[in-house]
């Protein structure tokens, strides 16, 4: 990670306060596989924070770290301000959910939920109360009395979750959550969770492990991209999207048009891009490139054109679906047509490593 992006990592914390989670010159290995490399990381007091990246990139190792499940070969892991590096799980005030819900089938809701209050020796009255504080969080208090076969996988997963925070930690570790849902329920209970978050960010802090850069995008306040057990950016999504540091942020989070652009290569997103008729004039500070419709994909709201220009290059372009013509080209497979964008619109990005 840069010295930007690690000074972006830290001044989130508040003037004289620690942050909630830091890592410090993380390194995990696996035999000759290393998982991580020299990791830094910081995040803030009831922030909303996710690590997203695919598969074998290191953000669950990083998570795994965290929560005291593995032990780092090097660096160090701080709660709030303590070095918690060598302190097992048990003694960290974090709890971990994950796409497992693991319920005991054999319990009540309700019973799940007080499970941990149980073991840790809180009274029945004070258990059962926090129990169905935590059930009414999520929006289930009043199937406290039903087993966890009667749910449904989203009721199930609220579940898993009210049982993390009743315990009340300072740290909530979401591990791909949200996995094993279908699209639809998985949006609505990524809305669910970040209103969730937003109500205990006094409280609590999130720290959440996804590969899919939409439940990034939607619930994050601040994303680390990670790939090879390094972190490539972090920013808001907003920054993360629109102005990616390099070219695998850029491809990761979605779509990207990578173009030369007065010597520099830069990253155009598809929306940014309009698809007029080849022979269509263009403003005088416009960059502009023609090519050959391949490829048309409707996708209800938008449509995705494929275009192959003139030098052989490819480029993809996003057209709104509506009723209103605008003279331009119908966009037909087989059409040449030219596609333009802004030079503000362009973002200049560093080649892959």
């Amino acid at each position: 990670m840069t010295g930007t992006q690690q000074a972006a990592g830290d001044d989130t914390a508040e003037e004289g306060a620690a942050p909630a989670v830091r890592a410090v010159g993380l390194r995990k290995a696996y035999g000759d596989v290393v998982a991580l490399e020299r990791l830094d990381l910081s995040v803030a007091p009831g922030e909303f924070f996710t690590m997203l990246g695919p598969s074998g990139s290191g953000k669950t190792t990083t998570l795994r770290l965290i929560a005291g499940f593995e032990v780092p070969d090097g660096g160090r892991v701080e709660l709030a301000g303590e070095d918690v590096t060598r302190r097992p799980p048990y003694q960290r005030d974090v709890n971990t959910v994950f796409q497992d819900y693991a319920l005991f089938p054999h319990m009540s809701v309700a019973g799940n939920v007080a499970y941990g209050l149980m073991v840790k020796g809180v009274g029945r009255r004070e258990r059962a109360e926090r129990a169905a504080e935590a059930l009414r969080l999520v929006q289930l208090g009043d199937l406290g009395r039903r087993k966890p076969i009667q749910l449904s996988g989203g009721q199930r997963q609220r579940v898993a979750l009210a049982r993390a925070l009743v315990n009340r930690p300072r740290v909530l570790l979401l591990d791909e959550p949200l996995g094993a849902l279908d699209l639809k329920l998985r949006q609505e209970m990524q809305l669910e969770l970040k209103a969730i978050q937003r109500e205990l960010s006094e409280r609590i802090t999130f720290v959440y492990v996804t590969h899919d850069q939409e439940e990034a995008l939607t619930m994050s306040d601040r994303v680390a991209v990670f790939s090879q057990g390094r972190i490539e950016q972090v920013g808001t999504p907003r920054e993360i999207y629109e102005r990616p540091a390099n070219e695998f942020v850029a491809s990761f989070v979605g779509t990207s048009n990578v173009i030369e652009q007065d010597g520099r290569r830069v990253v155009v997103r598809p929306e940014k891009l309009r698809l007029l008729a080849a022979d269509a004039d263009v403003a005088a500070d416009a960059r502009s490139a023609v090519g050959v419709v391949r490829e048309v994909v409707y996708l209800g709201s938008v449509t995705r054109y494929v275009v192959e220009l003139d030098d052989g290059a490819t480029l993809v372009a996003l057209r709104q679906n509506d009723d209103a013509p605008d003279g331009g080209p119908r966009g037909a497979r087989g059409e040449r047509v030219r596609l333009t964008w802004s030079p503000s619109q362009a973002n200049a990005v560093e080649e892959e490593s």
